[in-house]
């Protein structure tokens, strides 16, 4: 018993040696992190002026990059966008195309779509990137309307806090994901 102890305390040293080395390490963060359908990402970051390792953020958070991802409020494909968002985007970006609703768990679709409609709420608020993924996820609307209390924006321009339990939540896991982009991809890196 003693001696298969040991060999099990041997192994997990072994193991928990290896991982820390960084390379390693990094090679399975990038796995957790990965940068999945890169040409179409890098085509839309490029075309609507975004860091596309926040593209891939928004990916990640969204969808887990499963194309044929449906929300329980029927939000569909990697950048999860519900009907009514998707037809008001339709109308700005291609009112004569006849792209429907179903055609976002097509990768493109969805990458055009959520590409332009991220780019949209960057400009709103101004780069700010958590109040733009508190847009994102919950709406102009609702953003707006927090702007305006003194106790989430001092400057009506930014949120400093986030008071519903999901919008919280979601900004928290967008920003943390993009910080690891950027540490694992960022153009310090290999």
């Amino acid at each position: 018993m003693k001696k298969l102890l040991n060999s099990l305390v041997l192994v997990f040293l072994l193991v928990l040696g290896v991982l820390c080395l960084p390379p390693v390490r990094t090679q399975m963060e990038k796995a957790f992190y990965p940068c999945k359908y890169s040409a179409l990402v890098e085509q839309y970051a490029a075309e609507y002026d975004l860091d596309p390792l926040l593209v891939y953020s928004f990916i990640r958070t969204e969808s887990g990059f499963d194309p044929a991802a449906t929300s329980s409020v029927n939000a569909r494909g990697l950048m999860q966008m519900t009907e009514e968002t998707f037809l008001w985007m339709r109308s700005k970006l291609a009112a004569g195309e006849k792209v429907t609703f179903d055609d976002l768990y097509d990768p493109a679709v969805s990458l055009r779509y959520g590409c332009y409609y991220l780019h949209l709420c960057l400009q709103r608020y101004n780069g700010d990137v958590a109040t733009a993924a508190a847009a994102y996820h919950s709406g102009w609307g609702t953003v707006d309307t927090l702007l305006q209390m003194e106790e989430h924006s001092a400057d009506g321009v930014t949120l400093q806090g986030f008071p519903y339990n999901q919008m919280h939540h979601y900004v928290e896991k967008i920003t943390a994901c993009y910080a690891v982009y950027t540490r694992l991809y960022g153009t310090n890196q290999d």
